[in-house]
């Protein structure tokens, strides 16, 4: 169980899985606690017996809760005999029975409550409910007090088993990853662990099987479910040297990956310590229920003495029985569980929702984030538009071939990753002489810059041209495509014309944000006349073409001045001041990409621009479901206690609201997990 002013433990034991001690219950006994994996926690530091332990994360069954089940049979047994056959007992029998069910059912508690109350912190629910039922006994009303402490087990067992079931639900995740792995060594198939496994190794995997490690298809082709990891179950068709992810399953035919990444290194490792770590990572709210629940315990432990003795002095015929069971009735229905337990939850099943929809958040922050976004801004080329360039047209000035062009320009292209130089090193078919190449420079947001085969070659778009005083014919800035214009010892040699396709579901997102009143800003380094073709079909609000890194900078900055909340959707890498200038990151098409991981708060695996808007409604729902929990709580929290200190409300009917509003909003918060977006 857990100390309703702390909920770290229920937010970061997801893979920190200690051993589980009888009942539930966990002893941080010593300072710095150290998990199974061998890190220390590192985030907001635990006291000694720090509360709730939410369990392990694994199933538990009904017979090791034995002595609280047994306690409920008495409880009910003798309620049964008293109301149903009109059958009591003296004090002493009465005694006899039920201080063995109340210890059965609340030693743990006890334990803790003392344990807390020798280092003088008696403001948690452990020492609340210790008081409260104890006080019970003490006025002689047994029966209720041993079901005040049975129905409040009862319902942290279930708040346990709401936890580990939402815990397990993401780490589920982790099942995707296989325990063993084929590997060929010496011309024979042996069985190792994955992690046992060197780079460049040769692993075989059957149909059916998941890929255990990152690397390239050895096999000619395959085709492969990444389901596991972007959310999409359309089958991808790999040839030999194209990328192959761990999680991914082979399909149809026996298929080798020479490995490229050790196992801890994977793409999915970092991002299943991506999806672990954002449990901890907490909202605005939740740090504020945390803080709530500090101030809230002591003044309703006040509030409950001051209910007992302040009316001795205003009351005629006061009565200290009376005063003191009302006192009673105060403390139990003042215990925040269901606020500091559910709204967790609601967080853990906005991040595993998102996770099914191959939408990675880094914490849940950012699920309050989207929620306040007003506008987004988005990068062209891989973002809205497909980044699978291919040229178009061909041309040269006099006196050029256009074959010595093409080799010209695929040579000092094959120096760069960009979609672009990907494809003309398509179109020339053959690869370079890297012999030929020499020293090649990027200059940024104009083009290359090398020698080729002993020639100056400036290839790039019409700024670079300007920059080095080159003259081109002025027809050039009229074309609407992506115009790689080239320079050979500074003169201009010919130009060719690229052209990208916009996504599928690109327009649709446009007109999803849309609805929802966001503005959407395009911004991009290409030509302006593109960049305006491009968002005049999408119907995008403002678009600013012809930009560099620091021009994308100062449009940003300019938003943020008049200002909007906003996201920005690109690469992650490339564009990096702008990711870390907007209030929300996002990675597009981040799982081929360290770095993208490394620099998004939220990575969009696939590359479908309609995730944006699902990461959006994500966070909208998530909120929705917390604060409907918090208004549960607290509306039905304030009224048991007014009725309570009236003397309208009894111990039975505060452990029934405590109870009963803690599994409501845990149910609530459940329901997340089955939302569609």
């Amino acid at each position: 169980m857990k100390d309703c002013c702390n909920t770290e433990t229920a937010t970061t034991t997801i893979r920190n899985q200690d051993k589980k001690p009888k009942n539930g219950l966990h002893d941080h006994s010593k300072p710095g606690h150290q998990h199974h994996d061998g890190h220390h926690y590192d985030g907001e530091s635990h006291d000694d017996d720090d509360g709730h332990y939410h369990g392990s994360g694994e199933p538990e069954s009904w017979t090791s809760h034995w002595p609280l089940l047994t306690a409920l049979t008495v409880v009910i047994v003798m309620l049964t005999l008293e109301y149903g056959f009109n059958i009591t007992f003296n004090q002493v029998t009465q005694l006899i029975i039920f201080v063995p069910a109340y210890l059965l059912a609340g030693y743990n508690v006890l334990d803790l409550a003392f344990r807390k109350a020798m280092r003088f912190d008696f403001f948690n629910e452990f020492f609340l409910m210790s008081v409260a039922t104890i006080g019970a006994f003490a006025i002689g009303s047994y029966s209720e007090g041993v079901a005040v402490m049975v129905f409040y087990s009862i319902g942290e067992w279930f708040q346990d088993s709401a936890v580990n079931k939402a815990k397990r639900s993401i780490k589920a995740l982790l099942d995707i990853r296989p325990d063993i792995v084929d590997v060929i060594r010496d011309g024979k198939v042996t069985t190792i662990a994955p992690a046992e496994v060197a780079i460049e190794e040769i692993i075989q995997v059957k149909p059916g099987e998941k890929v255990a490690l990152d690397g390239v298809l050895y096999s000619e082709k395959a085709t492969f479910n990444t389901a596991a990891l972007t959310g999409e179950s359309k089958p991808d068709s790999k040839n030999k040297g194209d990328q192959v992810l761990a999680g991914m399953i082979n399909l149809n035919q026996l298929a080798q990956v020479q490995v490229k990444s050790l196992f801890k290194n994977s793409k999915l490792s970092k991002i299943l310590e991506m999806v672990q770590d954002a449990t901890a990572r907490k909202s605005q709210t939740q740090l504020f229920i945390s803080r709530f629940a500090k101030v809230y315990t002591p003044i309703v432990f006040l509030l409950a003495v001051l209910l007992i003795t302040l009316p001795y002095f205003f009351v005629a015929n006061y009565v200290f029985q009376e005063w003191f069971y009302r006192g009673l009735v105060f403390l139990v229905i003042s215990c925040p569980c269901a606020l500091v337990v559910s709204i967790p939850l609601g967080y853990f099943g906005g991040i595993g929702l998102a996770s099914r929809h191959g939408i990675l958040f880094k914490g849940s922050n950012f699920l309050d984030i989207m929620t306040k976004i007003d506008t987004v801004v988005m990068d062209k080329t891989g973002t809205l538009t497909k980044g699978v360039f291919q040229v178009q047209k061909v041309s040269t000035a006099s006196g050029i071939e256009e074959k010595e062009f093409i080799q010209l320009l695929a040579a000092i292209e094959s120096k760069s990753t960009h979609p672009i130089a990907t494809a003309i090193a398509e179109y020339a078919g053959t690869a370079p002489n890297q012999d030929k190449i020499g020293h090649v420079e990027e200059i940024a947001g104009h083009g290359l810059k090398g020698l080729i085969d002993g020639k100056e070659v400036l290839a790039g778009n019409a700024k670079l041209l300007k920059k080095f005083s080159i003259a081109y014919p002025a027809d050039i800035n009229a074309i609407v495509d992506s115009v790689v214009v080239v320079a050979i010892d500074q003169k201009f040699a010919g130009y060719v014309t690229i052209a990208d396709e916009v996504k599928a579901d690109a327009k649709q997102a446009i007109t999803d944000l849309h609805a929802l009143n966001i503005k959407t800003v395009m911004l991009s380094g290409d030509k302006q006349s593109v960049v305006d073709k491009v968002a005049a079909f999408l119907g995008i609000d403002q678009a600013f073409g012809d930009l560099l890194p620091e021009n994308k900078v100062t449009q940003v900055e300019k938003l943020k001045s008049a200002g909007r909340t906003l996201a920005f959707v690109g690469d992650g890498v490339n564009d990096a001041p702008v990711v870390a200038l907007a209030d929300a990151g996002i990675a597009m098409g981040g799982l081929g990409s360290d770095a993208t991981i490394e620099t998004a708060d939220i990575v969009i695996q696939n590359d479908q621009p309609s995730k944006i808007v699902a990461a959006i409604k994500i966070g909208k729902l998530t909120r929705n479901i917390v604060w409907q929990n918090i208004i549960l709580a607290m509306g039905v929290k304030i009224m048991v206690l007014i009725l309570g200190a009236d003397g309208v409300a009894n111990l039975w009917e505060a452990v029934i609201a405590d109870v009963g509003v803690a599994l409501l909003a845990i149910l609530n918060a459940f329901r997340i997990q089955r939302m569609k977006v």
